[in-house]
């Protein structure tokens, strides 16, 4: 079987190395990066490379721009890269098309959005081999962007000798264990707005984890399939239908889809107001739904303490507002708490959740991929993983 070779098990010195990273960082209302767990978590692939005397141009995209929007631009990614890598000048390359810097040592070259270019989500031959000459080798090691078949995440790696990076090993390795090999039981949480996004992970889940606990704004929708009210709370009525057959489906293979029982309720907008627990039957007209309840918390906590693997994927609630981040703090007080479990947390904003946290080294595998984690799991390859092998 062919498999991917990593950096670490090939020489690669004294070239130029096109770098397909991670940068995809957020930003909060006054420009500021949220989170730089992403960038941190590219280091270590970054340095490895350097120590080699390799050249290094890093390219990413950010956010979901259309067309060439500066308020896109890696321009404050560079200067946070700066301050980690000091030994070295990150220069911006404005656009690699009309004209590129002389190579010269000392220097990293970071890409502006690849994104502002439409051969990117087209993944363009043309824009592939253009991407493709500015380098002799090309590594992936942005994880987050494996599941996307995209010119500088699969197309480029058709015209250069091409290795997974350090961080798309590590990532790639410990989803697979968990997947493939996990000791039980297993203990999954499956969180987020949209159970249109999750079915296909969901049942795949329910096919190797011992618990599938959901939580956040799907909740809502499962709610719904209860027939129950869920007053002003987010939810996606077309797939109600869905909800009520993943119900049916645990139902029929005995396996447990655990859905909240209760929730708090309240304004996403009032920072100030402690959220009201209402138990699922007694949501009323105009009750917005924005965190998991008391009851769930406990019964949730319970089961993640006896498990000895836990996936978590996605804040169970709106954490972005103080008032109903209890939830989610109390899944990662117990994912934390369990020390005999090997833990793969990642996915949603699960990143910004925890960013602040001082427990995170107990959590076994903090992932940089939302959808890519998901669709490893569901799928058990990803086209960026794949263009790699051979």
């Amino acid at each position: 079987m062919e498999r991917i070779k990593y950096i670490d098990q090939v020489e690669i010195k004294n070239k130029r190395v096109l770098m397909r990273v991670d940068f995809n960082v957020s930003f909060d209302k006054e420009g500021k990066i949220k989170s730089d767990e992403r960038i941190k978590k590219s280091l270590q692939s970054i340095k490895y490379l350097l120590n080699q005397g390799n050249q290094l141009i890093l390219i990413s995209h950010l956010g979901r721009p259309k067309g060439r929007d500066m308020s896109f631009s890696m321009k404050p990614v560079g200067e946070r890269l700066q301050q980690y890598l000091p030994d070295y000048k990150i220069v911006l390359v404005d656009d690699f098309l009309k004209s590129f810097p002389q190579t010269k040592k000392g220097k990293i070259f970071l890409l502006e959005n690849t994104r502002f270019y439409a051969g990117e989500k087209k993944n363009d031959p043309e824009f592939s081999q253009k991407l493709a000459k500015l380098a002799d080798v090309f590594v992936s090691d942005a994880f987050g962007s494996v599941h996307r078949a995209h010119a500088s995440v699969v197309g480029v790696a058709n015209y250069l000798p091409s290795y997974g990076g350090l961080l798309l090993k590590k990532e790639v390795e410990m989803i697979k264990k968990v997947i493939n090999n996990p000791v039980h039981p297993v203990v999954a949480i499956i969180a987020g707005a949209k159970i249109s996004t999750k079915t296909g992970i969901i049942e795949r889940l329910m096919r190797i984890a011992d618990y599938v606990l959901i939580g956040g704004a799907m909740t809502n929708t499962f709610w719904q399939a209860q027939e129950l009210i869920i007053g002003k709370s987010l939810s996606e009525p077309e797939f109600v239908n869905e909800a009520k057959k993943l119900m049916e489906q645990a139902k029929k293979d005995h396996r447990q889809l655990i859905i909240p029982e209760d929730g708090f309720v309240g304004n996403p907008e009032d920072e100030k107001t402690v959220g009201i627990a209402r138990n699922k039957t007694e949501i009323k007209e105009n009750d917005n739904v924005l965190d998991i309840g008391p009851q769930t918390i406990k019964k949730y906590q319970e089961i993640i303490s006896q498990a000895k693997t836990i996936i978590w994927n996605g804040p169970v609630g709106y954490f972005e507002n103080f008032q109903y981040r209890k939830g989610t703090d109390a899944i990662y007080g117990a994912v934390v708490a369990n020390s005999q479990a090997i833990s793969v947390v990642g996915g949603g904003d699960i990143l910004t959740a925890i960013k602040d946290k001082r427990q995170n080294d107990k959590i076994t595998h903090i992932s940089t991929g939302g959808g890519a984690m998901l669709e490893l799991i569901e799928k058990g390859t990803l086209p960026g993983i794949e263009v790699l092998k051979g």
